[in-house]
């Protein structure tokens, strides 16, 4: 099979929907970890981000990062502030293993960058949340500098536990579509 990379073909848009389809379905299987704090929500829609980056590379990934977020803007809660956010961060932490992969292949570089994903993933989620989450969410949870010192430790420990929880996945995943991934030339 031809390899896609800076071809925009049909099987690739199929496919690059097909993750979004499924990253999106998958969001709706949403819980929250830590009761004190029920807006942090975990879920593996993720891992199809991060494995069309492993797939396709860093742009492909953005887009499918972006079209899943602009799909939950139908039924958002949180007015695109929490879209927005994840949409950053979600960004950050496919960059990293989908760049590597596109030099160096193989589970190797899959388990290596994806812990180097989960500190950036997780570095930028505090950055996020500080400076766009919840200043944007003022008006409703009191100063945001009070605000986020009191949730600190509880959006790293959830941005850790979601960021190794979806790398497990894609690891597991990985392994498995190992052969779909060597026939559209990614591997």
């Amino acid at each position: 099979m031809k390899h896609y990379k800076g071809k925009l073909s049909t099987k690739k848009l199929v496919v690059l929907a097909l993750f979004t389809a499924l990253a999106y379905i998958v969001s709706f299987l949403s819980f929250p970890i830590f009761p004190a704090a029920g807006f942090l929500k975990l879920d593996f829609g993720n891992v199809f981000i991060m494995l069309a980056g492993f797939l396709f590379g860093p742009p492909e990934a953005i887009a499918v990062t972006l079209a899943k977020e602009l799909l939950a803007l139908i039924g958002t809660e949180t007015g695109g502030v929490g879209e927005i956010a994840n949409f950053l961060m979600t960004s950050s932490f496919v960059i990293l293993p989908s760049i590597l992969y596109r030099f160096r292949k193989g589970i190797n570089t899959v388990v290596l960058s994806l812990c180097g994903a989960c500190v950036i993933g997780t570095v930028t989620a505090a950055i996020v949340n500080r400076f766009i989450t919840f200043p944007l969410y003022e008006e409703f949870i009191g100063p945001a500098d009070a605000a986020f010192n009191f949730y600190f430790w509880y959006v790293i420990g959830f941005n850790i536990l979601k960021t190794v929880s979806i790398s497990i996945l894609t690891v597991l995943l990985y392994k498995r579509l190992s052969r779909f991934l060597t026939e559209f030339g990614a591997k």
